[in-house]
């Protein structure tokens, strides 16, 4: 598999999601920098968290508009299989490839802890590994988390089944007291009509071995290589 991880300032998950992938596939990414204007083929573009250009803007909106997102959304829009993970899933929908906006978190807090998941869609590229209302355990870190969307795009994104994640209990119990970060309708994670870009601010790479605590992370890497084995 071959896949590449893209590297803007202030980027500060690559070794994490590197970690992953290489675990996953046994293979290493190749990381590509924001300022070039090329890429090589890939079966998977992966834009990991941190905070791109210091968060002074709305997360991910200059991040969006360095010289290699230009190449990341042809490849987007052609095909290739592209993950963002928090500020990587700001950096989506800021490039077009994902609708909806990551706001402040309603409790105007940075959020770090564990926190549980429940799948929604288990039958794309990056969830074939889980079950249908399967719920995961994985950290978060974020203070721009709090995902936005009008009624429409909200409506259309649950009736194309296309929120894959939303936040929950350990029962998989989905209500207000179990969103952590004011996220709407507790959406964590969605993907495009295409299936083959997915966003999500909890982060997956941080669960895969049981020193991190768990390794519920683990299923959305061995999808992504089960699916293009």
């Amino acid at each position: 598999m071959k896949s590449a991880v893209i590297l803007f300032p202030g980027i500060n998950r690559e070794h994490d999601i590197i970690a992953a992938l290489e675990k996953a596939s046994g293979e290493k990414p190749e990381i590509i920098w924001h300022g070039d204007t090329s890429l090589p083929d890939m079966d998977l573009i992966v834009i990991p968290g941190g905070f791109s250009y210091g968060d002074y803007l709305r997360c991910g909106a200059m991040a969006a508009n360095s010289p290699i997102m230009r190449t990341v959304v042809e490849r987007a829009n052609a095909g290739t299989r592209v993950l963002g993970v928090c500020n990587g899933f700001q950096i989506l929908t800021e490039a077009g490839l994902l609708p909806g906006a990551l706001m402040r978190n309603a409790s105007l807090k940075f959020i770090c802890k564990r926190t549980n998941l429940r799948v929604d869609n288990a039958d794309n590229f990056f969830t074939n590994q889980y079950r249908y209302h399967e719920v995961i355990n994985v950290a978060v870190a974020h203070h721009d988390g709090n995902y936005f969307a009008d009624s429409e795009t909200l409506d259309r994104l649950e009736g194309e089944g296309r929120v894959v994640f939303r936040y929950s209990d350990v029962n998989g119990v989905v209500n207000e007291d179990t969103c952590l970060n004011g996220s709407q309708r507790n959406i964590a994670g969605i993907i495009n009509p295409a299936g083959n870009v997915m966003g999500m601010m909890p982060h997956p790479e941080n669960a895969i071995d049981s020193l991190h605590g768990g390794t519920d992370g683990c299923g959305l890497f061995n999808s992504v290589v089960e699916a293009l084995s």
